[in-house]
């Protein structure tokens, strides 16, 4: 086997990995994301003891400790562009050597928790509550550059999605990947609404807002929210969840995102104190990782 190239794998002089600039004898095994830089130093917050932090551009994240469990929170900005950025990065610091720059013969899985904010598409789905995206629907595409990308996908859920929206041809092709079973458990309880998630490409007219500019599918929202899968159903909007899942399956990972909901697209209203709940999300995450 070659080493992997220098150009395809870009190690920064310290040692760190290109963009996240963590080292990998810095990275804990349970890793928090988050999409806001700010929101890295509340997760950190809660730390018993900080031991490594660093930054480049919006790649935010800081090591320490959680009732004698180590942690690292990641920030990935907005989009799943950025989510292949970060998870790619991740798998590198654990499952290659970056001496030999050849992959490690005993793969390193890490578990990797999302924590965000959404918006709900279910009318019992109020602002302020918590969603367990169970599956996530990819509107990106991001997925369909990958081999395996069928192994992975639950394609009944997807031509069946694909058929009651009217899903136009010259949009990229929706994929959709289940969450890992055993963070889905540790995570489950009544205070989140379980379901499905979609990952939108963009904040305005792929969520199917409208400002100046008209939709190329206007009835969207109102047939996500009718779709059914069996007993499965579309709870809310955001835009990283289907390439953590989508990546994480590929490179063999466990994934799962919770999010808060800080408006009901159905009803028209948003949050008055989403940070809040973010917060009471933030703690609830690391106590069901920490046991």
């Amino acid at each position: 086997m070659k080493p992997i190239a220098d150009s395809e794998l870009i190690i920064n002089p310290d040692g760190s990995a290109f963009h996240l600039h963590i080292k990998p004898e810095q990275l804990a095994g349970k890793v928090i994301l988050v999409g806001d830089p700010g929101r890295v130093e509340t997760v950190a917050g809660f730390f018993d003891e900080v031991l490594h932090r660093g930054d480049n551009r919006e790649f935010v994240w800081s090591t320490g400790s959680y009732k004698g469990v180590l942690f690292t929170v990641i920030s990935t900005g907005i989009g799943t562009d950025n989510i292949d950025i970060v998870l790619n990065e991740l798998d590198a610091l654990v499952n290659v050597d970056f001496a030999t720059r050849l992959p490690k013969e005993d793969h390193r899985s890490l578990e990797i928790v999302r924590i965000g904010t959404s918006g709900s598409l279910q009318a019992d789905i109020p602002s302020d509550s918590w969603v367990l995206s169970e599956k996530a629907v990819g509107f990106d595409g991001l997925l369909n550059f990958y081999a395996g990308r069928d192994g992975i996908s639950d394609l009944g859920f997807e031509q069946a999605f694909i058929s009651h929206s009217g899903w136009k041809a010259n949009l990229t092709k929706p994929y959709v990947v289940k969450a890992d079973s055993t963070l889905i458990s540790r995570l489950k309880s009544d205070k989140v609404y379980p379901g499905a998630t979609i990952s939108a490409p963009g904040f305005y007219g792929p969520q199917g807002r409208v400002i100046r500019l008209g939709l190329a599918m206007p009835d969207i929202n109102e047939r996500i929210t009718a779709f059914r899968y069996g007993e499965q159903r579309i709870c809310n909007y955001e835009m990283e969840c289907s390439a953590i899942y989508g990546l994480s399956a590929l490179l063999g990972h466990k994934a799962v995102t919770v999010c808060v909901i800080i408006a009901n697209r159905l009803a028209g209203n948003y949050s008055k104190d989403y940070k809040k709940q973010v917060t009471l999300l933030i703690e609830y995450v690391l106590d069901s990782l920490a046991k």
